[in-house]
């Protein structure tokens, strides 16, 4: 088949890599070049980068929907646009008697929106998935085509979590582009009763109360902002963001009780309202990702301090 790609961030990836094995890939577009590391250095998209070094057809418009960006991929008499996390919405004008499919990393109709998995995993959810829908003029509401489904193991962080959802979209977009090409393919159409939202995230969420939540609470939302925003957190002098936590056992935590919420432990521990979390792993800003155990080497002033949090960071 002769397929236009659209997409941006890594988790289209693996999905562009394996239909560039099966099928024709006659154009990709992208999102245009953006300023990246301190330099502030023009990158582009993991997107771009791949077409670039396979020497694909690639267009980076300012507007998808701009007329001359239309003219160019009508001419290309493709067989199927594939949408994945591209970044733009597709006007009707545009995807007007085109087949058009988007892998969306949630089971629709739950956490429609712009930061589908790390609302999901921010909510403590045990299980999520991928969706192939069909493109639609409301945000992540066309008919379903299939679905893959995985569980949210413990202490997962929403990267984990993407990276696992990004490997299962070659399987299911190629079985939905095999079906549409036999003339097999058919949709289901969302229960909009059971439709939720998942919110963009933003530099405000990056701060987690603990001493005010369940450990189970506080866990997940820390490791669903693993990586961006990540939770800023302030222990004594320094700011950190705290990268990866666990809700401890209770028979474990039950001696542990007696922890005053948000007070740090020598475990590297932190009190929640129920009894503490563990920090797995932390990072001083402008520092490296660490064990809490190397961190706490040589710091031996906060233990017993109080955690508190911390103003949101960009880095």
């Amino acid at each position: 088949m002769r397929i236009v790609f659209l997409g941006s961030g890594a988790f289209g990836l693996p999905t562009l890599e394996a239909l560039a094995t099966k099928h024709e890939i006659v154009h990709v577009v992208s999102q245009c070049d953006k300023p990246a590391g301190r330099g502030k250095t023009l990158t582009p998209t993991p997107i771009a980068a791949y077409a670039l070094t396979r020497g694909f057809a690639l267009t980076r418009p300012l507007d998808i929907n701009a007329e001359d960006v239309r003219q160019q991929l009508r001419t290309l008499e493709a067989d199927a646009w594939v949408v994945i996390a591209f970044g733009q919405k597709l006007s009707a004008a545009l995807l007007e008697g085109v087949f058009a499919i988007n892998l969306h990393g949630s089971l629709l109709p739950a956490y429609r929106g712009a930061a589908p998995i790390q609302r999901a995993v921010m909510d403590g959810c045990t299980q999520t998935g991928v969706s192939v829908i069909a493109l639609a003029e409301r945000m992540d509401a066309g008919v379903v085509y299939a679905t893959r489904m995985m569980d949210i193991v413990a202490d997962c962080t929403s990267d984990d979590v993407h990276d696992a959802l990004s490997l299962l979209g070659p399987e299911v977009v190629l079985d939905v582009l095999e079906r549409h090409a036999r003339g097999d393919l058919h949709g289901v159409v969302q229960d909009e009763l059971q439709a939720t939202r998942a919110r963009k995230l933003s530099k405000l969420d990056a701060e987690v109360d603990i001493a005010r939540l369940d450990a189970r609470t506080a866990s997940a939302r820390i490791n669903g902002l693993n990586s961006w925003p990540g939770c800023v957190a302030r222990i004594g002098p320094l700011t950190v963001k705290l990268l990866r936590v666990g809700a401890l056992p209770t028979r474990l935590s039950s001696s542990a009780a007696t922890v005053a919420p948000g007070v740090l432990t020598r475990e590297g521990h932190i009190g929640a309202v129920d009894g503490p979390i563990a920090v797995l792993e932390i990072q001083v800003l402008g520092g490296k990702p660490m064990a809490m155990s190397e961190f706490l080497r040589g710091r031996a002033q906060l233990i017993g301090a109080t955690v508190h949090p911390g103003a949101g960071s960009s880095s």
